[in-house]
């Protein structure tokens, strides 16, 4: 599946059946025993890609490449950044602005936009938390080349090629997924890095539970 179509089953399913499963993940609501391990692993990853950044993030301008409900947006623009915060879910953004302290407002500019699109603009860094998932090696690294012309650093997270990942990932194109969530991709940094004219670094990899998540630099 090319990227655009495979970007229209994201936005319809993260603006669809998955907005509120989304929302009650992403903050202190009650949930299941699995979703409580894929909730520590994404509050992990979250951290883990920040402190990429520097602590004080005054003037730089950062995007958030699918912000999801915010708390990324939130946090940088807690150090000072002036964030753009894009999703292609406007029920996602809606929640992420709700969610958004007062004080931090005129810091962090929501959007429904392509976190890709050109006309975004030149950032300082660009953060992306496990919305690069969906894509395949050839489509992300033709887009993450043409986003590294526009800014110096590219912090993401990528599902990693395990064995149990690519069992699944095979399994699921056997069966129908009109409605079912987007096929997650799984990548390495072995096999990114020749496709990409910057430098690749593999920071760290995070497990807990059914959540498990690769993060990656990218510098320009």
């Amino acid at each position: 599946m090319d990227y655009g179509a495979t970007r229209s089953r994201v936005e319809s399913y993260f603006d669809g059946t998955a907005t509120q499963v989304w929302a009650d993940l992403t903050s202190d609501a009650p949930v299941s025993k699995v979703r409580a391990t894929v909730r520590a692993g994404r509050d992990r990853m979250r951290d883990v890609i920040l402190s990429r950044l520097p602590d004080d993030l005054t003037g730089a301008r950062v995007l958030d490449a699918g912000c999801g409900t915010g708390a990324k947006a939130a946090e940088l623009a807690r150090r000072g950044a002036d964030v753009v915060a894009v999703d292609i879910s406007p029920k996602l953004l809606d929640i992420a602005a709700k969610r958004l302290p007062e004080a931090l407002r005129e810091r962090v500019t929501f959007t429904a936009e392509d976190m890709f699109s050109p006309a975004l603009g030149s950032f300082d860094a660009v953060v992306a938390q496990d919305s690069m998932i969906y894509y395949g090696a050839s489509d992300l690294a033709r887009h993450l080349d043409a986003l590294s012309s526009r800014t110096p650093r590219t912090v993401f997270s990528v599902a990693p090629r395990t064995p149990l990942l690519m069992a699944m990932f095979w399994a699921g194109k056997a069966f129908p997924r009109k409605d079912r969530s987007p096929t997650m991709v799984p990548h390495s940094a072995a096999d990114l890095a020749p496709r990409l004219s910057g430098a690749l670094i593999e920071v760290e990899r995070v497990t807990s539970g059914f959540y498990i998540s690769t993060c990656l630099e990218l510098r320009a």
